[in-house]
């Protein structure tokens, strides 16, 4: 194995490949940067650059864009408070209030180191376990996926800030978001209130744009006062320079919630179809769990930036297991991937690794090697990113707007979908204005359709209930979450009564 990864690096090290990923690993950074853009979007842009290159370089360039992507996001959701990437979501909690306490250097830096080592430590975990993940991963029935959904959604309850009650019928909302269409086993139109392009159901980028960049846009607008002085604290700051020592130090002095942060995104990227959004999220709900001072998260604390940015790039590596080992897609990046591995005439499953042995640990090396690219070109553009929001809000919110616009229309390249991102906009509006967390609703749209296809897919294969008990690692799953919500009540009740009087307004 290590001789394979060492021929991996001196083959990726070569000019022909490491331009292709030095390249793709800027473009995903500055694609993630840019609110409505999206890895996504930026990897299908730089698919057809790849027809005429080698499998490899083609790999290379679309590890390069991933892994930058993941990490690009950080930017405008630390700067601007909109993550230009779902899985910069969570970033946005303790990234952006830190940048408002003058200290934008701080939270980006913190942001990339984490992404730098959690993606390591992903990419290491992988190489070392790739057969046993994809060994566990095969024992998955839709019992067990539908187990561990419910366990994700679960986590609701410690995302709220505040009011339980309303952190759960912000997730409700979104599980109800997710039944906006044809019924997926009948075919049966539901909730389409007769509107056409509601009918192939409801795609979550749209919504995702809508419901954070719309509303973070609007807000932003309503407390002009408010943001000039977030610009005004943000311009203070002469650079983005931090002392790289203390830095590196606050991330590696964890080493436990780092090793379990980045666990946590390389099981998520393994098992297909949740997707770093979801990991960053449970990371950022782990590390409020298990953090002696829960109530600072949200303010600005260290430990959210880490366990999200870490989870987010672990997330990477697990998800490029999948295509590997099984020849499924983890997500929509992965999905675009696998196309391009199909174009190459190459058949990926389990048979990849022995019969592309030369490829696959190609790309478990550009994979490495994409952090450090990533890592220098973050190094060098650091100063340049202030400027994002040295701009005027007046002339910076429509060009965000108008990326948000095309993000979604180019989806599927249909108007529906710029509806939908209005729609979502003056909802995510009315939610952060009635107090609403948004993290509840977005975890919601992203599980809801794997819930009940896994739930369908259950009861066909077999009606018995039971079996969603009595099949091990379905019920340790189920059960899992019944102590993860009871966890979430306690930790709420403690808070409440940390908060003594301040706290009697709240609802629980």
């Amino acid at each position: 194995m290590i001789d394979l990864l060492a021929a991996g690096l001196a083959d990726i090290v070569q000019a022909k490949y490491l331009l292709p990923l030095v390249l793709g690993t800027l473009a995903g950074i500055v694609g993630g940067a840019l609110p409505g853009v999206t890895i996504t979007m930026t990897i299908i842009v730089v698919l057809p650059f790849t027809f005429g290159l080698d499998p490899l370089q083609g790999l290379a360039a679309m590890t390069g864009v991933y892994v930058g992507g993941s990490a690009g996001g950080l930017v405008t959701a630390v700067l601007l408070g909109l993550p230009g990437t779902p899985s910069a979501i969570a970033t946005t909690f303790d990234g952006h209030p830190m940048a408002k306490k003058g200290e934008p250097g701080r939270a980006i830096w913190l942001g990339i180191w984490a992404s730098f080592f959690g993606g390591l430590l992903g990419g290491m975990f992988l190489i070392a376990a790739t057969a046993p993940l994809a060994a566990f991963a095969l024992q998955f029935g839709p019992w067990e996926f539908f187990s561990l959904f419910v366990l994700a959604l679960s986590m609701v309850a410690g995302l709220v800030e505040g009011s339980l009650i309303k952190g759960l019928i912000s997730g409700a909302l979104g599980l109800i978001v997710t039944v906006l269409g044809n019924d997926p086993v009948m075919g049966q139109e539901r909730l389409t209130l007769g509107i056409a392009f509601i009918r192939g159901g409801i795609d979550f980028l749209p919504v995702l744009i809508g419901i954070f960049a719309f509303a973070q846009i609007m807000g932003e607008i309503e407390r002009s006062g408010g943001a000039a002085r977030v610009a005004g604290a943000l311009e203070r700051a002469a650079s983005l320079s931090v002392n790289h020592l203390r830095i590196v130090w606050e991330v590696v002095s964890r080493p436990f919630q780092l090793l379990w942060f980045s666990f946590i995104g390389v099981l998520i990227g393994v098992l297909p179809a949740i997707g770093g959004s979801a990991a960053s999220m449970m990371a950022y709900d782990q590390a409020k769990k298990i953090s002696r001072h829960p109530e600072r998260f949200g303010s600005g604390t260290p430990e959210g930036i880490i366990a999200s940015e870490s989870s987010n790039n672990a997330n990477v590596g697990g998800s490029l297991v999948t295509i590997m080992a099984f020849g499924i897609p983890g997500d929509a990046v992965t999905a675009v991937m696998l196309g391009a591995l199909t174009i190459h005439g190459i058949q990926s499953g389990p048979l990849f690794i022995s019969q592309n042995a030369k490829l696959a640990y190609g790309m478990f090396a550009a994979y490495l090697l994409a952090h450090v690219v990533m890592l220098v070109i973050l190094a060098v553009g650091a100063r340049w990113m202030l400027r994002v929001v040295s701009v005027p809000k007046a002339a910076l919110f429509p060009v965000v707007l108008v990326l948000c616009v095309i993000g979604a229309y180019a989806l599927n390249n249909t108007m529906g979908n710029v509806y939908i991102l209005l729609a979502f906009g003056v909802l995510g509006y009315g939610m952060a204005k009635g107090g609403f967390p948004l993290a509840p609703f977005i975890l919601g749209v992203i599980l809801g359709d794997q819930i009940e296809i896994n739930l369908i897919r259950s009861i066909m294969t077999d009606p018995d209930p039971w079996l969603f008990v009595t099949r091990p690692i379905s019920g340790l799953l189920l059960a899992a979450s019944i102590a993860s919500f009871a966890f979430a009540l306690w930790q709420h009740h403690r808070m409440r009564k940390r908060a003594g009087s301040a706290g009697d307004g709240a609802d629980f």
